[in-house]
């Protein structure tokens, strides 16, 4: 029961906050994604990521092992996820890159704070920079055919990510004027991006969505398989390996959806994934938490 308890208080506020973007299009009003996204990406989460590497007390060496781990992970994943297509005779430029990466900015960065704090929260922010620029290099390469490099250098949260790295190796921190303006920027971020998620998926048009929730209980599968398995390879410590098992295992992100529209994808079949894969983490996202912790 206390377990229970446990994991209803840590989802709860995430799916919350969703709910709010979710009701606030279906009630009418006016919301403009494409403004919010821009600021999370370019300045919020940025910061977000900077102040949690630059704060963390976990060991350096603890956080090269988890991005080693993040690489092994996604590497199975996308694998797996590849031999699925295959097998189900499914098209790979719409279908392979959203059920290799998964929402672990809007939902996985929030989910590891509540769960395991500010350390857990610098866990996050490391998969979530492996796995974006996995996606905008890889992914991207996936869904248009043609590499992004110039992409991942101009990304801002690449970069923040670097100079928190550089920061928390040196043992460096910025005055502290600087650093309690770059934590407010930063605590923008999560509200702003389970409210846009909410939003995100309200506006989403699907079809075939029978499908769709067959390949997203099949990612679930595949992606706690592979969290938990370079997980234990690595020998990561608890909080690591269950940070890394959760930010793996997060639902389809809707910028699959975005990326699928913008390069000629099949968007419509995406969309039903983002939706099946989300709804479906309101139940499986507790479950694999309550493994965890």
């Amino acid at each position: 029961m206390n377990i229970a308890l446990t994991v209803m208080n840590i989802t709860a506020p995430v799916f919350l906050l969703a709910a709010v973007g979710f009701a606030w299009v279906k009630l009418g009003f006016e919301y403009r994604v494409e403004f919010v996204t821009r600021l999370a990406m370019t300045l919020s989460v940025p910061c977000l990521i900077f102040v949690a590497l630059m704060k963390t007390d976990v060991d350096p060496e603890a956080l090269a092992a988890l991005s080693l781990a993040s690489l092994v992970a996604y590497g199975i994943v996308m694998i797996a996820s590849f031999a699925l297509v295959k097998v189900m005779r499914l098209d790979v430029p719409t279908y392979l890159a959203p059920l290799a990466f998964g929402n672990t900015g809007n939902l996985g960065l929030p989910l590891a704070m509540f769960a395991f704090g500010e350390v857990g929260l610098g866990y996050a922010v490391v998969v979530f920079a492996v796995m974006a620029i996995l996606s905008f290099t890889i992914g991207i390469w996936i869904v248009s055919g043609g590499g992004s490099l110039k992409r991942v250098i101009q990304e801002p949260l690449v970069a923040a990510t670097l100079l928190g790295a550089l920061f928390l190796w040196q043992g460096w921190e910025t005055p502290s004027f600087l650093t309690n303006a770059l934590e407010l920027i930063g605590q923008m971020a999560i509200p702003m991006m389970l409210i846009t998620l909410g939003v995100a998926v309200a506006r989403l048009e699907t079809r075939a969505m029978g499908q769709a929730v067959v390949l997203a209980l099949i990612k679930v599968a595949i992606c706690v398989a592979a969290g938990w398995s370079a997980a234990t390879w690595f020998g990561l410590e608890p909080v690591a390996a269950a940070v890394l098992i959760v930010q793996v295992a997060t639902p389809v992100a809707v910028t699959s959806y975005l990326l699928a529209v913008k390069y000629g994808a099949d968007a419509q079949p995406v969309a039903g994934l983002v939706v099946a894969s989300t709804l479906l983490s309101v139940v499986a996202l507790p479950l694999i938490l309550a493994f965890v912790i």
